[in-house]
């Protein structure tokens, strides 16, 4: 086959594929590799979840109630000692005796003193008797002395003489019941001073008013027992403990009685259980806190004096909830951003509860909804994005 090599020939050729050139071009798609990426933005889906809302306090684990022995009776030495710190005592129970010699003979000596009354009120008994039969006599004479007087065959003296007797003798009987009055007065006297000194020897022996266990122990055998001094023994009531925690302003108005808590104590990582017994009413003006009183259920678990915090369960929800890290809250408004078909919206949530690192969410999301995981990230209203679902959240 001859080629046209002429100039004419090679001008014609070159504009022919300049032509062709054009119009494949102008034929062929733009290429996709071309075109603006979108942005990968980490995203996170709204899942339901069963929530606590607590609140930790720390503080002592103390007595719920110290109870005090002290002796009764006063200036006597400690004989005997019945029980030590830690031993658990029953209501009513021994737990020292006194030294009661003196006590003994001083009742030794009212117990003589009342024989003596006893002997002295027989006496006068026996004297109102005698009185009375003298009475009678003199009656009888002062009778007789007046009629003799009125028949003229006495004089007027004698009748006054007489009648000088009866009233001697009226006096007499009248002293004599007084003098019975007087030993029986004496006799109560004496029986209520050997009635005290009973009582007092009763009281030398010490007993705990309470059931409960010993926590501390000062009676020492010889010491002189004085109820000005520090109480012999120091028993809690019951062997109840609490842990008395210290909160803030803020959480204690949130803080009711029966609430639950767990409690975890040094030296243990065995959790404890226990309820609220008691919200302090007042607040420390300095420190700004107040003191709540948690009951400890196992009063065997810890001991008074230990240090220990408490996670107290304020509220518990099943809703869907979504990382903190995907809340924003400003101006009292709480937002998120909405992923739907990789367009942001801003989404205005009502939130609840907070467990840990995540949060309910109670209105403005339904469960399996994306939003941004990371509220920093900015990205603004109507943005395309690529999402990617958050495979690193936070275990339940």
């Amino acid at each position: 086959m001859l080629i046209n090599t002429s100039p004419r020939a090679i001008m014609l050729a070159s504009m022919l594929t300049l032509m062709a050139s054009v119009a494949f071009a102008e034929e062929k798609p733009a290429d996709a590799a071309t075109a603006p990426a979108l942005p990968s933005i980490v995203v996170t889906q709204a899942k339901s979840r069963d929530l606590v809302d607590r609140i930790v306090a720390t503080g002592t684990i103390k007595a719920v109630e110290d109870v005090y022995i002290q002796p009764q009776v006063e200036g006597l030495q400690i004989k005997s000692l019945e029980a030590d710190v830690g031993d658990t005592v029953a209501a009513g129970q021994v737990v020292a005796r006194l030294n009661d010699d003196t006590l003994k003979l001083e009742r030794s000596q009212q117990a003589a003193n009342l024989a003596k009354a006893e002997a002295s009120l027989a006496q006068s008994r026996a004297q109102v008797l005698e009185a009375e039969a003298n009475l009678k006599e003199a009656q009888r004479q002062f009778d007789r002395a007046s009629r003799l007087v009125t028949s003229g065959s006495a004089s007027a003296s004698q009748r006054e003489q007489a009648e000088t007797s009866l009233a001697s003798a009226q006096t007499r009987v009248e002293s004599a019941k007084q003098a019975i009055a007087v030993a029986q007065a004496d006799i109560k006297v004496i029986e209520t001073q050997i009635s005290d000194i009973d009582l007092r020897l009763a009281r030398t022996e010490i007993k705990s008013p309470v059931a409960g266990i010993i926590s501390v122990r000062n009676a020492r055998i010889g010491a002189i027992a004085s109820g000005s001094a520090s109480p012999l023994f120091t028993v809690i009531r019951d062997g109840q403990i609490e842990l008395v925690a210290d909160v803030t302003e803020s959480d204690i108005l949130r803080l009711k009685k029966n609430q639950e808590a767990v409690i975890t104590v040094a030296g243990t990582k065995t959790p404890i259980t226990g309820s609220i017994r008691l919200v302090s009413p007042v607040v420390d003006a300095l420190t700004r806190m107040g003191s709540v009183h948690i009951a400890i259920d196992d009063d065997m678990a810890a001991r008074a004096g230990m240090y220990g915090n408490a996670a107290i369960t304020i509220g518990k929800a099943d809703d869907i909830a979504l990382p903190l890290s995907a809340i924003t809250s400003e101006r009292n408004v709480t937002t998120v951003r909405l992923v739907t078909d990789g367009v942001v919206k801003m989404q205005t949530v009502k939130t609840g509860i907070q467990d840990g690192p995540y949060i309910e969410v109670t209105e403005g999301l339904k469960e399996g909804d994306l939003v941004v995981a990371k509220a920093g990230v900015f990205v603004r209203e109507g943005d395309r994005i690529n999402p990617v679902e958050d495979t690193s959240s936070v275990s339940n």
